[in-house]
C-alpha cells in the first residue's frame, strides 16, 4: 500500500545520499522513479538539474517551483511512463500546500520526501512541519556532532561566527553550515556575545 514518508536529518547526515541509493534500488528493480527537487536549490546549472551528495552520488532530477503543482508533473511523466515512486529531495523547501499535493499522490504511489527538520534557528520549515502533520512514516537519519552526541541543529556560520539570525533559506554547504547537537549550537553562539 502507497504511503507517504518523511525522512529527515541534520545537514551532512547523507540524506541526499539516501534519496540516490533508495532511487537506484527501485530502478534495478525496473520500476520507474520520479526524482524531484525544489527549484529553491540553486546549486545547479540552470541547463542540468541535479540530486547531489557529498560522497559523490548523482542523478538527474526536475524541479519544481513554489507555485508549481507536483499533481500536474506526475501526471504529465506518468503519462510518458508508468511512475511506480516519487522521491522528492530538499523536501523542506517545498510549500505546505505541495506537501498535501504528495499526500494525495501517495493513494496512487509511494512518495519519500528527504530533508532538514528544522532550520538554523531550530524552527521547522513550512515543508517539514507539513510533513511531520500529514507523513504515515517519521525516520530520523542520524549524524553526530563535533562533541560526539547526536546531532539537532543546522548552525549557521557566517565570516567564521556562528549566527541566529538572517534570511531562513541561504543556499550552501559546509562552508556555511555544521551539523551540531543543542549544546554546541549554543556555545558557538554564545562566543558572539
Amino acid at each position: 500500500m502507497p504511503k507517504l514518508y518523511f525522512k529527515y536529518g541534520t545537514m551532512a547526515s547523507s540524506k541526499s545520499a539516501q534519496a540516490l541509493m533508495c532511487k537506484f534500488n527501485y530502478e534495478q528493480k525496473g520500476m520507474k522513479v520520479l526524482l524531484v527537487k525544489p527549484a529553491l536549490d540553486t546549486r545547479d546549472d540552470e541547463e542540468e538539474r541535479m540530486v547531489r551528495s557529498r560522497i559523490g552520488l548523482t542523478a538527474k532530477c526536475h524541479t519544481i517551483s513554489p507555485t508549481d503543482s507536483f499533481v500536474a508533473l506526475f501526471e504529465r511523466e506518468n503519462a510518458i511512463s508508468n511512475i511506480d515512486i516519487i522521491i522528492v529531495d530538499e523536501a523542506q523547501f517545498c510549500t505546505a500546500e505541495q506537501i498535501d499535493q504528495l499526500k494525495q499522490l501517495s493513494r496512487q504511489v509511494s512518495v519519500l520526501c528527504y530533508g532538514l527538520l528544522v532550520d538554523f534557528t531550530c524552527h521547522l520549515f513550512e515543508g517539514s512541519k507539513r510533513l511531520v502533520e500529514l507523513a504515515d512514516s517519521l525516520q530520523e537519519i542520524k549524524s553526530v556532532c563535533r562533541c560526539g552526541r547526536k546531532s539537532s541543529v543546522n548552525a549557521r556560520f557566517v565570516n567564521g561566527k556562528c549566527v541566529e539570525d538572517g534570511p531562513t533559506i541561504m543556499i550552501g554547504g559546509d562552508e556555511s553550515y555544521e551539523s551540531m547537537c543543542y549544546w554546541c549550537w549554543q556555545e558557538e553562539l554564545h562566543k558572539n556575545k
